[in-house]
Parts: structure tokens; sequence; C-alpha cells
């Protein structure tokens, strides 16, 4: 029986969100103060599985539980993502691919909150998972860790 040999861990990259998605959350993140976060919360409301839109809401929330809870749903609607397009637990999710950047937005805001919040170990778990799916970027080079909007 010939034994095929893989030339490492696969790569997983995620589909494009609807266009007209991608142009609703253009024009809200064009926008400032409240107005901004209320036109994100449509787009995240009106397609629940657009990882960007969860991600940039999480960016503008008014707190850090706000922020905690929608960077948790973008990052779980990620790992369905994820399993839809093949993903089976490992294998690489590169930011160079924009359309995973959803994901990994989500999955390191959502560190960064736990460790405002004082939930070091989540923290610590969701680093590791961030570097293990992508272990030459770097969140802060690609500027995926930005602080959330104050209002």
């Amino acid at each position: 029986m010939p034994v095929s040999m893989t030339a490492g861990l696969g790569e997983t990259v995620l589909p494009a969100p609807p266009e007209e998605a991608s142009d609703r959350l253009r024009k809200a993140l064009a926008l400032s103060g409240p107005e901004r976060r209320e036109a994100i919360s449509k787009v995240a409301g009106t397609y629940p599985t657009y990882l960007d839109a969860w991600a940039e809401l999480g960016a503008a929330a008014r707190d850090a539980v706000e922020a905690y809870a929608c960077y948790r749903v973008g990052y779980h609607r990620g790992l369905d993502a994820l399993r839809a397009a093949g993903w089976r637990g490992s294998g690489y999710v590169r930011w160079s691919r924009p359309t995973n950047r959803g994901f990994l937005k989500s999955l390191v805001g959502l560190a960064e909150v736990a460790g405002e919040l004082g939930e070091s170990s989540e923290e610590e778990r969701c680093r590791t998972f961030a570097a293990q799916l992508d272990p030459e970027w770097s969140a802060e080079a690609s500027g995926a860790e930005q602080p959330r909007d104050s209002q």
C-alpha cells in the first residue's frame, strides 16, 4: 500500500464574504462616534457569519465586557467557518490571506480583552493558538491588535 507524504501542515483559507457585506462594513468604518459602532453592529446583525464585522465591533465596543462578547462571537463563528473550509484542528490559518483576518483579529482581540478582565489563562491560550495558526505573523506588526474606540 503506497504511503503519501505531505510537505508539513496544510493551510486553510476562509472564503470571501459577500461583496455587499464588505461594502457595508467599509462605509460603517468611515463613520465616527456612536454612529460608527451602530453601523458596524447592523452589518454584524445582517451578516452574522461575517467575521470582519465581529472583529470590528469588538474594536468599537463601549467596554471590555462588550468587546469580550463580540470577539468571542467572531472567534467561535470563525472556528465554524474554518471547519466548513476543511480545517480539522491543525494546520495554518495565515494573516497573509485577507479572508482569514477577521478570525485572527477576533482571536487576538479576545486574548487582549481576556487579559484586561483578568482571565490570564484564556489570554495565554488564545495567544498560543494564534502563534500556532501562523508562526510568522506578528499581531502587533500587522495592526491586528487595535485599541477599542473610546466613546
